[in-house]
């Protein structure tokens, strides 16, 4: 009993410390709302207008956009060719689409 409740204790902590650690509805609404506002420039991670600039884990950490504030900050006021969203997108979808974006980068946009 000791140990099991050490063992749900650990597991609970990792769930509040990691910043990917995500709900599948959630992820499911991120996915949602990246299919309706996103995919049209980054099919598959990719990017249409800057290619080198896509949503794959080693170009969003070249370019210091992996983690969720820094695509939520690209999300809210756009930059280069992508527009801001932060008119169009309310607060709560927009952190759902940075961690949907932090997690398929992670399996380069492949299910």
């Amino acid at each position: 009993m000791f140990n099991s409740f050490f063992i749900s204790l650990f597991f609970l902590l990792i769930s509040f410390s990691s910043p990917l650690v995500i709900h599948a509805k959630n992820l499911e609404i991120g996915e949602k709302i990246f299919n309706k506002n996103c995919s049209v420039c980054h099919l598959n991670g990719n990017n249409i207008i800057i290619p080198e600039k896509n949503l794959k884990k080693q170009s969003l950490e070249a370019n210091g956009m992996n983690s969720v504030n820094s695509i939520k900050y690209q999300v809210i006021n756009g930059k280069n060719g992508m527009p801001a969203f932060g008119e169009r997108l309310k607060e709560n979808e927009i952190e759902e689409v940075a961690y949907y974006i932090l997690i398929q980068s992670e399996k380069e946009f492949k299910n």
